[in-house]
């Protein structure tokens, strides 16, 4: 397959007609280009479609829907290849509606064959040769028109995708885990865009050990962030960064001088923004304590003597058996799975099959083992 094969969508009737030249194609690879480093609220820029035979690249930006490639992608009779299907599954929904059904992500695949490098560019170069560009990965592609090799490396994400997922799918079969992977694929078909805002005060790290005044100048300071965001149409850390926000409401400087002196703010930031940061910090200086915010009341899970060494055991165990299944701990199960199976201590594989989020492939694999361990401990304790 070479460029000479490559096509450009643009308008409804061509969209229209590439639908139906594809009708008869059982499996599709997919791909997407965001503008989510350059823009305040990020969009699907590009899409890139391709056959066995040649790849398509469909403009968004210049198409007024995707009413027929969204009968497409959700036609459950034709599947649809991915490489980290995560983001991508969440960006079609958010912009158009489309609920991406039939998915075989290569990049779960081979987490579930143990691979240690997981990215496409490895995965290319060590099953075909190949050596991907990857200039144009942060690249602005809400830019028109777009240069020539930026289309060309568009098209190379899913021009080796159809061989790739043969190999993989082939290896998962060969291992009886493609079961397994059919279940995850079937989890990826749910994911969604979370429309919450990119930070809250309670998930910054350094907000831990803040008082009432400095969460409060950590969340007006956000709030004035979102707001430059929004009126620029950049990203937020185009802004300023969160570490440095955070910074500052730890500070709580009292003067432009201290502002500067005190806190990690680049001169750059402090020429453009200083003034308006240090007018919102000395206003919160200012506020009655009595119109301080309340610190959120997180439910913290108890953690007994028993559960601590059961966690300990549990975590030990993981890593003896995934080493025996060639996979990375985290695949085999995850550290919040094994948390809640800590507290609630299943002793039987029905009341392991009750704990949210456990897969029925991991029920069947290592599920024995987890109530034995609960269970032995249990006994002991």
């Amino acid at each position: 397959m070479t460029d000479t094969h490559l096509k450009m969508i643009d308008t409804p009737e061509a969209l229209l007609d590439f639908t139906h030249e594809i009708e008869g194609e059982k499996v599709l690879a997919i791909d997407l280009e965001a503008d989510s480093f350059h823009c305040y609220t990020a969009q699907v820029c590009l899409l890139q479609v391709a056959t066995p035979r040649y790849t398509t690249l469909i403009d968004p930006l210049r198409l007024p829907d995707l009413a027929p490639l969204k009968k497409v992608l959700e036609n459950p009779e034709v599947r649809k290849i991915f490489h980290a299907a995560d983001y991508d599954v969440r960006c079609l929904h958010r912009d158009f509606g489309i609920a991406v059904c039939n998915i075989f992500d290569t990049m779960t695949g081979c987490k579930l064959l143990g691979e240690k490098r997981l990215g496409l560019a490895d995965l290319l170069r060590e099953h075909f040769g190949v050596e991907l560009d990857k200039r144009f990965q942060c690249a602005n592609w809400s830019i028109r028109p777009l240069p020539e090799d930026m289309l060309h490396y568009a098209a190379e994400d899913t021009r080796y995708l159809h061989r790739l997922a043969d190999i993989i799918e082939n290896r998962l079969k060969k291992k009886e885990r493609l079961s397994w992977a059919l279940e995850e694929f079937a989890l990826l078909e749910l994911v969604r865009h979370n429309n919450t805002a990119d930070q809250l005060v309670h998930s910054i790290r350094e907000a831990a050990k803040f008082n009432s005044r400095q969460l409060a100048a950590l969340e007006r300071l956000l709030n004035w962030r979102d707001n430059e965001a929004r009126a620029r149409h950049r990203r937020y850390f185009q802004i300023i960064s969160t570490r440095e926000l955070a910074a500052i409401a730890g500070a709580l400087p009292k003067t432009p001088e201290d502002l500067a002196k005190g806190t990690c703010i680049s001169a750059r930031l402090l020429k453009r923004h200083g003034s308006e940061i240090f007018k919102i910090v000395e206003d919160i200086r200012q506020l009655p304590k009595e119109e301080l915010p309340e610190r959120p009341k997180v439910e913290r899970r108890s953690r007994n003597t028993i559960s601590n060494r059961l966690i300990k055991e549990l975590k030990a165990w993981r890593k003896e058996a995934a080493e025996g299944l060639e996979l990375n701990p985290g695949t085999l199960i995850n550290n919040t799975l094994l948390e809640d199976i800590t507290r609630r201590k299943p002793t039987t594989l029905k009341t392991l099959e009750r704990v949210p989020g456990i897969k029925k492939w991991q029920l069947e694999t290592i599920g024995a083992p987890i109530i034995t361990l609960v269970s032995e401990h249990l006994a002991k304790n």
